[in-house]
This record gives C-alpha cells, structure tokens and sequence, in this order.
C-alpha cells in the first residue's frame, strides 16, 4: 500500500513533525511505501530522522514567507498561492499514485479532498476543535478566525474519514458521519529500569515558545514558586517568536538564575530523565505529545485543562494534577505539592508509566492500519 502524508514541513521539532515521523517510520519498516509532501520546506533537512525510504517532495509554495505580515499582505499572495499549491498538488499526486493521502491538516486541507488521483482522502487534524478562535487575536483577525472555524466544519465533511485525537473533541464536532477517534501514539518505549528517578531538583516544559504553549504563565507561577522552593530550576526547551518576550519576562521577575530558555534537541529523552515534573500551562492543544512521553519516562504532570487532550492522558490525583485554565496559583501550588512530596512524586510518577502502556506505538498503529485496510477494501 502506497501512502502520502501532506504537511507543510518536517523541519520544525514540534509534536505534529515528530508525529507524523513517527507513523512514516513505523509504516516504512513494515513494508508501506510513504511519501511525504511538504509546502514549505525550503531545503532544510527534517528535526527527526526518517527511514531511507521514504520519499519526501517539496512543493516549493511557501505560505511561510507571508507570516506576520498584514491582513492585505495575505489576502493579495494567498489566493495565488492555493492555485499554484492546488495545480502542483494534483500533478504529484498523479504521479505518486497513492492509496491513500493524508492531510495534517495545513494549507492542503481544502484542496486534498478534491484531487482526484484515485486515493481515498483522510484528514487528520493535531489541535482542538476550536483552535483558531483560540488564538487570542483581535479586530479583523478575530473575525477572519472565526471564519476559518466555521470553514473547517465545511471542510472536514469532505473526506472519506476525519481523524481527531480525543474524545473530547470529538464531541465539539457534533460526532459528525465520517469522524472517528485515534490518539497520539507513544514515542519512546522505556523499560522500567530506565524511567527518571524523580531527585532531580528541576522541571521541565516543552514547546515552541508563542502565545499557544502559555510559557508566560508559567514564568508568573515560577515567581511564587521560587519563594519557597529556591533551590528548584524551571527548563523551558523549545524556540519561537515569544523568545525575547520570555527573556524579558524572566529578568524582569529575578529569575535568571533559575529559569532558563533551552533549545530544541534530538534527544529529548535524556531530559525526560533528569527531570522530576513536567508542566503544561497550554492555552489549547490538541493531545500533547509532551504528556505521553513524560508519563513514559515515569513523570507526574501538573497541565491546565486546556481543550484538548490532558483530561484524556491525565486522571486528576493519580498521575498528575489538573488546572483550571488559566489559573497561575493553583498551577503552582499543585506544582508545589509534588515538588515538597517525594514519595506523592514517586507514587503519582508510577501510575504515570504504567498509564502510558495505553498509548504504545504498537497499539495505536495498528488502529491507523485497520483504517487504511477499510477504506481501500
């Protein structure tokens, strides 16, 4: 079975791309021949390593280049854009002769669905439903946002199946005929013996830095923190347009000298280790990669109750601590609360391991096959 995945680029170190890197390994290995189909990926070589392979394609559109510009900027090059992104996609997809083709929901959402090269189209979307109206922007942007919203009811009808994360969402969705359930799948499977110790004084979080992943919030629940756990360090690893903004942020609260900006790495397993605590301070996700892969190193996780996903991964006093969004003192004093508590910490971390085995590689590909097997019957 032939088997094309369409995403804008593999070379950022986000949970999309090392998902997305994941299943095309896993698929690759098993005999599935893949092709991933990027818009912008300008040359750069993918964060995560891919099987030798598996073909990757650029379309050369690079809807990038107008981020951060004005609403006119935008409405003057996109139109242009999706025509040559829809001519270039239909020509590949011709020659590839797929199976089936994939959407991770990008710019080729409202294009895939109407090639027609003989697949059987999936659409499979990586953040809540309401992600757009999320976004906190204001005046024309708002309203552009919720367009875009409703849009994205119209859209997801179009494909043979549409494939959410959670159950959660699956009901902002109004269950809709061809919608159905598939979580994130684990990217690490650690024995035992090789989860983190939970003695390490240091937490952790993980993200791009940008209004998504909320960083400021928990720089503001670090402030209280640190007044009565001192010797305690906050890593935040990831990159983004908030970087300044944090630094800023950090300095003006004091807190140089325990809360540090890290860069991306390949082996984020090593600081899944050496950290006691992972936090979630997101203002909408869609299931956090995060979540999954530090319960499966033997992490508690203190996460807001964004929409979607910590509810499914974490159950509220048993392996971790759920938040109200949005509310800095109660995520730092559920942080608190396991930072003081080493046998609370150990305990909460060990029901997170044996929780995560519901998420293994093993378990949620074969759900993915078991779709593709009938939709190509």
């Amino acid at each position: 079975m032939k088997i094309v995945y369409c995403i804008a680029g593999t070379y950022n170190s986000g949970g999309m791309e090392r998902v997305l890197a994941n299943k095309a390994n896993y698929l690759a290995v098993h005999g599935y021949e893949v092709v991933i189909i990027t818009t912008d990926q300008r040359g750069k070589q993918p964060f995560f390593d891919l099987d030798r392979r598996i073909r990757c394609h650029d379309l050369g559109i690079n809807y990038e280049e107008n981020n951060g510009k004005s609403f006119l900027n935008k409405l003057v090059h996109y139109p242009f854009k999706q025509w040559k992104h829809r001519k270039r996609l239909s020509e590949c997809l011709k020659q590839t002769n797929a199976d089936i083709a994939v959407s991770m929901f990008c710019n080729d959402a409202s294009l895939l669905w109407k090639m027609n090269d003989g697949s059987r189209k999936i659409l499979e979307i990586h953040f809540s439903r309401y992600k757009r109206r999320q976004y906190g922007r204001q005046g024309i942007w708002r309203l552009v946002d919720r367009w875009r919203s409703w849009m994205d009811e119209r859209t997801v009808k179009k494909y043979d199946c549409f494939v959410v994360l959670t159950d959660e969402d699956q009901s902002y969705w109004r269950n809709l005929s061809n919608i159905t359930v598939i979580p994130n799948a684990l990217t690490y499977s650690v024995p035992q013996s090789h989860i983190s110790s939970l003695t390490a004084r240091r937490v952790i979080a993980i993200g791009r830095y940008g209004y998504q992943k909320g960083f400021d919030y928990l720089i503001d629940a670090w402030r209280i923190i640190h007044s009565f756990q001192p010797e305690w360090t906050l890593d935040i690893i990831g990159d983004g347009e908030w970087m300044n903004r944090l630094q800023q942020q950090i300095k003006e609260n004091a807190l140089e000298h325990c809360v540090f900006l890290k860069p991306p790495t390949r082996h984020i397993e090593d600081e899944y280790r050496r950290a006691s605590l992972l936090v979630l301070s997101s203002r909408y996700e869609g299931l956090p990669m995060v979540l999954l892969e530090a319960q499966s190193f033997g992490l508690p996780t203190v996460s807001f109750t964004c929409k979607c996903g910590p509810k499914d991964v974490i159950t509220e006093g048993e392996n971790g601590f759920l938040v109200s969004e949005g509310n800095i003192p109660m995520l730092a004093d559920r942080m608190l609360r396991l930072m003081e508590d080493d046998e609370l910490r150990r305990c909460m971390g060990l029901s997170a391991y044996h929780h995560s085995k519901a998420f293994s590689e093993e378990k949620i590909m074969q759900r993915w096959i078991g779709l593709f097997n009938n939709l190509t019957i």
